[in-house]
């Protein structure tokens, strides 16, 4: 069941990746999450200290954003490529992905390294909250390759079946992180600066633990030397399917950089600070959606490459029921406990007074989230990568970006930033699953039909 996904029930097969994936994926937020909280608490810091975070926010996610571009398009690739036994092309995409990730980590850090001084004041960035952001973003980019190698390659060894060690991957990190956060910022006195070093070191260790893994003996397939030579053909084909992955995360660079300048303008430094805590509360509810779908990606892809129709199907039956109903109970939690999900980040009054409010409005409808995850992970895992991207835009460049720019000067205030999200999970995640439905779902049943007339045949 570990490593032959046609094998077993399905249900089981997509919870026993998942739930190391959560587990992973909740240290994970460890990274950030604690940081949050602890530079929320800073002596006289009062709200800036979140906003500078806040105001770093667009280039993390930028980051995110190509190592889904590699990680989200190589690792399915690599699963189909298993299940149709095609073991050669499976270890080229696993080496292929490694070369992409590591030279454009190295770009990447020193394009945002020597410009980040303007492109914090784009951000939205004031004299007062650019200090916090500047002292955590020059630390926080040494981490860059670190970051991208060990997010971005950790897939491949789950869609081996070894879900327990890419769990490791994250714990091992978060727990350093966990450990080292109070040192740097409260031992040493060193503040924003702490937190950013000691995410550096916890992303160095979880770095090497990949590379140790997909470099040794216990793993089906390795990283070996002649496979790390692009070959640009597969390079399109790893971009073409790791899009949506790109276009996901580069639109919520594009979102957060509206929504900074925005309520910059209509609210000023206390609102970019309530989208920092706001950000951190939707990281934290929607992760166990997102293990979920995430694990049931190299299960679906595996048994689309072995032509198990049926059980594709079942698969994303069990992933949309099981996260409609998560994602209800945590919109509940939301509307009953507004003070306490946001008395986590900071004990700062303002903030609390004027978060309550935001956060209903924020997290309304929070249910239909799971459509758009279930839409988005399942072509991403069968390889529809131009339905995977449509749907990316849709929701965050076409709905999101522009509601957040519309809905203040209509009369809603800073609100009005805040009600772009419930409306654009409410219009793209239904028209995304819908769209899977009539376009993926209901060709598998045929596809499904077509397999059992030809072994009726052959009998």
């Amino acid at each position: 069941m570990t490593n032959d996904f046609s094998k077993g029930k399905v249900w089981q097969n997509i919870v026993y990746q998942a739930i190391p994936l959560i587990l992973a994926q909740m240290v994970q937020l460890l990274y950030n999450v604690v940081d949050r909280v602890y530079i929320g608490h800073l002596p006289g810091a009062d709200s800036l200290a979140l906003t500078g975070i806040g105001l770093v926010f667009p280039l993390t996610a930028l980051i995110a954003a190509f190592t889904n571009l590699f990680g989200t398009g190589g690792a399915p690739l690599f699963s189909i490529a298993r299940g149709a036994g095609e073991t050669g092309r499976a270890q080229k995409i696993l080496g292929n992905t490694f070369t992409m990730l590591l030279s454009t980590s190295v770009i990447l850090f020193f394009l945002c390294y020597f410009f980040r001084r303007p492109i914090l004041y784009l951000f939205g960035a004031s004299d007062d909250s650019y200090q916090y952001a500047d002292e955590y973003l020059r630390i926080y980019l040494f981490g860059t390759s670190f970051s991208m190698l060990s997010t971005g390659l950790n897939g491949f060894i789950n869609a081996q079946g070894f879900p327990r060690t890419g769990m490791l991957t994250t714990v091992i990190g978060a727990l350093l992180n966990l450990i080292l956060d109070p040192v740097f910022i409260f031992g040493f006195h060193m503040g924003v600066g702490g937190a950013a070093l000691a995410t550096v070191i916890s992303q160095m260790t979880s770095c090497i633990w990949v590379l140790k893994f997909l470099t040794g003996k216990k793993a089906l397939l390795t990283i070996r030397r002649r496979d790390l030579r692009p070959d640009w053909k597969l390079t399109r084909e790893i971009t073409a399917l790791g899009m949506s992955g790109f276009i996901m995360q580069g639109t919520n660079c594009l979102v957060q950089v509206v929504c900074n300048a925005t309520l910059k303008r209509f609210g000023g430094d206390l609102y970019v600070g309530i989208m920092t805590v706001l950000n951190s509360v939707r990281e934290i509810l929607s992760l166990p959606v997102s293990g979920l779908t995430s694990g049931s990606q190299p299960v679906l892809g595996y048994n689309y490459g072995a032509k198990c129709y049926d059980r594709v199907k079942q698969g994303i039956r069990f992933t949309a029921a099981l996260g409609i109903c998560y994602t209800l109970a945590a919109w509940v939690l939301i509307y009953c406990s507004p003070h306490l999900m946001l008395s986590i980040f900071t004990e700062d009054p303002a903030l609390l007074a004027a978060g309550e409010s935001a956060l209903r409005v924020y997290f309304f409808g929070f249910f239909f989230m799971a459509f758009q995850f279930t839409g988005q992970s399942s072509f991403t895992a069968l390889g529809y990568s131009g339905y995977a991207i449509f749907f990316s835009l849709l929701r965050k460049a076409v709905i999101v970006a522009p509601l957040t720019l519309l809905l203040p000067r209509l009369g809603f205030g800073t609100q009005g930033v805040f009600l772009a999200e419930p409306v654009s999970n409410a219009v793209g995640g239904l028209a995304c699953f819908v769209t899977m439905y009539f376009v993926l779902y209901r060709k598998l049943g045929k596809e499904s039909d077509r397999e059992g007339r030809k072994e009726r045949r052959s009998a």
